[in-house]
């Protein structure tokens, strides 16, 4: 299929797109799809890995895909349901409608209409939530969470490469620049791909804050500002469809892999963090300790620290997520905070007042966002509840330690693989709670596998090592 880009629509019709969704009904969508010429609706949804799934209907059942009762089949989606109880229903969220702000036409000049989506939570046909729903499990926290008083922001910073495609359009690991952070054209060739990006994401809707070539050859980051912690995973699904789409359509591969390449940093998604009452940030206190940091603020670094090991294989969920956090290349992996210092797991950014905020520096964007947030908060908020309170911030560079500066410091190592993140949140209650027992054991298991089938693996470094010398 031919995609053309972003840029080729007009701008009213990037306009249309841009105030899909806002504070619309079902009859308002409706109206609109039919005004702007919408042929499909994608009703879309993730798995328990976070990969973006969708069942796309004709305009003959958008009446019925709002009502909810468009159904599927849930034991072909990884982590979800038995072949014996496998139908699914798809409730949308109607404030997550959009346009897609691209047109697609089919190989032969076909134009295929305009496409629409939905973000929905899974239900089960008795009407109830489905347990297995990524989604459903983060609202179920934020719901925990507001019942204390409290709504979680977030704001995550996904980084992502771009590498070159052959002529056959297969993905390789070729960079397609040799840039280094905030470098300029024509050492940044990227521009051009992040400029689509960031159109394409603003007519979704999304307040894109800055956009950068990053430390590595062919990698680059675009921020989105922070918002509630729902609709921060909402547009985190969406902004990995829209980066790979948009690239794809350039002639290049986008990967959120966290360590394609070795001897270069790896992609991180460091996730700013903040508890809000009404409009309040409550992680704020003028008199507060280290210049104005509450108690509140303290209590959860407290149970992040606490849990981080619990929760690492879900905020960094692969076998190559290890390969990144690793000393040497700016990602974390010792258990400490910090003022603005950005070796230790999580810093606090300078700003004060409502910006007041803890970064956790480890998650990957390969992660899940819906769990990801969810056991981050979840273990923010056990903190909060406990009032446990974190040793004191670090001033050194913690990359730069020895051994025993650490043991004399207490200060504890995330995971060295995937194998042993599995043992952490296994042993970890507050974080399996927060997942809920269908996915806790239906990710459990698929992690087990994946980490067997690592192991038992023979890979190029060991034939290249082992082979004639042996």
């Amino acid at each position: 299929m031919n995609e053309l880009m972003t840029s080729t629509l007009k701008d009213e019709d990037l306009e249309a797109c841009r105030t899909a969704g806002e504070n619309m009904d079902k009859k308002q969508i409706l109206e609109h799809m039919r005004a702007q010429g919408v042929r499909f609706l994608r009703l879309q949804f993730t798995d328990i890995t976070g990969m973006n799934k969708n069942v796309e209907v004709p305009s003959s059942q958008f009446e019925k895909a709002l009502d909810g009762e468009i159904m599927f089949d849930g034991s072909s989606i990884e982590g979800f349901t038995r072949i014996e109880e496998s139908d699914m229903l798809l409730k949308p969220d109607l404030t997550s409608y959009r346009i897609d702000p691209w047109v697609s036409v089919g190989s032969g000049g076909r134009g295929h209409g305009r496409v629409a989506r939905l973000i929905c939570d899974v239900y089960k046909p008795d009407e109830t939530p489905f347990e297995g729903c990524p989604r459903q499990v983060l609202k179920r926290v934020c719901a925990q969470a507001s019942e204390l008083g409290y709504a979680m922001n977030a704001g995550p910073e996904a980084e992502f490469f771009l590498f070159a495609r052959t002529p056959e359009g297969k993905a390789t690991t070729v960079t397609h620049d040799s840039a280094g952070y905030f470098d300029l054209a024509p050492n940044d060739l990227g521009e051009a791909c992040r400029r689509e990006i960031v159109i394409a994401l603003e007519a979704l809707g999304f307040e894109i804050e800055a956009a950068h070539h990053e430390v590595a050859a062919g990698q680059h980051e675009i921020d989105f500002k922070y918002g509630p912690a729902l609709a921060c995973a909402d547009q985190l699904s969406t902004f990995r469809f829209v980066v790979r789409r948009i690239a794809r359509a350039m002639g290049l591969h986008a990967t959120f892999m966290p360590k394609p390449l070795f001897g270069l940093n790896g992609s991180g998604m460091h996730v700013h963090q903040s508890l809000f009452s009404g409009n309040d940030n409550v992680f704020y206190d003028e008199k507060g300790d280290h210049d104005g940091i509450s108690d509140v603020m303290r209590w959860y670094v407290g149970g992040l620290l606490k849990h981080a090991r619990g929760f690492c294989v879900i905020t960094n969920p692969l076998v190559n997520s290890y390969k990144r956090l690793v000393p040497g290349f700016e990602a974390p992996t010792d258990l400490a905070w910090s003022m603005q210092n950005r070796s230790p797991l999580i810093r606090v950014p300078a700003r004060r007042g409502i910006g007041t905020r803890c970064e956790v520096r480890m998650p990957d964007p390969s992660c899940n966002p819906y769990l990801a947030f969810a056991a981050m908060l979840a273990s923010g908020i056990d903190g909060v509840k406990k009032k446990i309170e974190p040793p004191q911030p670090v001033a050194a560079n913690v990359y730069t330690m020895s051994a025993r500066e650490r043991s004399r410091l207490k200060i504890k190592s995330l995971p060295g693989n995937l194998g042993e993140a599995i043992s952490m949140l296994e042993k970890d209650d507050v974080v399996k709670d927060s997942l809920g027992s269908h996915i806790y054991e239906q990710f459990i298991t698929a992690k087990k596998a994946e980490w067997s089938d690592y192991i038992a693996a023979v890979h190029p470094w060991e034939v290249d090592r082992y082979l004639t010398r042996y």
